[in-house]
């Protein structure tokens, strides 16, 4: 307990505030190159207010975003349900208690207002050596998109366990959240956020997972509502054998802002890393921005890691941002790589299908079902699979009609 109680102040020490007028006033100043030197606190204050200037916020349209850089008065912003597997619910955990803050320490202001905001944290536990058959489902429901809350969410698999967790979001609010995953040695372990919200809410997110030896996560961000929404998930594989792949299907329309900024640490030797996004986008001003960072560490030998991110655009108006950055610091490897890829439909696709009777707008619904179909099937939900080939459905009746 003593040194979960000390661990924020030691992370304050080791990261203090720079303010941006010093950094320009300073010729000699060299601005933040990798996800890795980052700055991270607990505390708000030592990350100020962004102006969009900042490599993290430059893709993000702040002002829309600007409720999250101020705490919640309330909290009151969403309400949370055990839809299924509310035995696996524990004690709220304080900031300072284990699991909490084991792993997890804020890389942006958003992620500090939501640490020091949630004054007690949902815990999902699953216990050692126990296999969960059905998905553990918690869902968040916003209250109005005039409601604010703050949250810290720890999802914990313990020793040689086995489960699937779902945080599904609909309704409307401004939510700043924090999701702590810990993947224990030997465990496998799958996390599913659904973003279902409302054209109005703003919700920013911070996804921080630890996978401990010859442990697997799977971490999948599915997003096809909300006004904005920024999921930006950073996955450390730090044991040996550890195994992570990170998936990501998004469907922005007009007015819409998608975001997730990836990081994938490979820390432990002989570790595998699979990062794969799959967004489609239809409608003036529609946008999603994908920034994948890979960091392949010293001690990550014989380490097996590719990233790669692919977007359609629909229609004119759209605009997919896509950064893929890979940093490798050993030399023992057994690959490594990273793909970015944005564009139109596909006209040999198309020719292809109508070539044998099937008509324009049946062949582009085949195209863009198929394109993102490979992410849905990788789910391993069948009833989840189902629900959102149906709203992919949905998207494309929209967008023909």
């Amino acid at each position: 307990m003593a040194a979960q109680a000390t661990a924020p102040a030691e992370a304050q020490d080791t990261n203090a505030h720079i303010d941006p007028a010093a950094q320009v006033a300073d010729a000699g100043f060299v601005p933040v190159q990798t996800r890795s030197e980052r700055p991270r606190s607990f505390e708000p204050d030592d990350f100020g207010v962004p102006n969009g200037r900042e490599v993290n916020w430059k893709h993000t349209p702040v002002a829309r975003v600007k409720p999250l850089f101020a705490a919640a008065e309330q909290n009151d912003g969403v309400t949370y349900e055990a839809v299924s597997g509310a035995e696996f619910v524990s004690t709220p955990l304080a900031a300072g208690t284990a699991p909490r803050g084991e792993f997890f320490v804020p890389e942006d202001v958003v992620s500090a207002i939501a640490w020091q905001g949630s004054s007690e944290g949902l815990h999902v536990r699953i216990p050692r050596e126990t296999e969960v058959s059905e998905p553990v489902v918690i869902a968040i429901t916003g209250q109005g998109a005039e409601r604010r809350a703050d949250a810290h969410i720890v999802i914990e698999a313990q020793e040689h366990s086995a489960a699937t967790v779902v945080l599904r979001h609909s309704g409307s609010a401004q939510y700043a959240q924090n999701v702590e995953i810990i993947a224990r040695a030997g465990s496998r372990l799958s996390v599913v956020t659904v973003q279902q919200w409302e054209d109005d809410a703003v919700h920013a997110a911070s996804h921080q997972a630890r996978v401990d030896a010859d442990a697997q996560l799977k971490h999948f961000v599915v997003t096809f509502g909300g006004g904005v929404v920024r999921v930006n998930p950073n996955l450390e594989l730090s044991g040996n054998g550890a195994e992570g792949r990170m998936y990501g299907l998004s469907y922005a329309d007009a007015g819409q802002h998608f975001e997730s900024q990836v990081y994938l640490h490979h820390k432990g030797a002989h570790t595998v890393g699979d990062v794969l996004y799959k967004g489609a986008l239809q409608g003036e001003s529609a946008h999603s921005v994908w920034i994948g960072d890979v960091l392949i560490g010293p001690d990550a030998t014989a380490t097996d890691s590719y990233e790669a991110n692919r977007n359609l655009v629909l229609t004119e108006g759209a605009r997919a941002d896509s950064i893929p950055n890979l940093e490798i610091q050993t030399g023992d490897i057994l690959g490594a790589g990273h793909a970015s890829a944005t564009g139109r439909f596909d006209d040999e696709q198309l020719f292809y299908l109508q070539a044998r009777g099937i008509t324009e707008e049946e062949a582009r619904r085949l195209v863009v079902l198929g394109f993102l179909s490979d992410i849905v099937q990788r789910l391993g939900i069948p009833a989840l699979e189902a629900e959102l080939l149906v709203a992919v459905e949905v998207e494309l009746a929209a967008v023909n009609a």
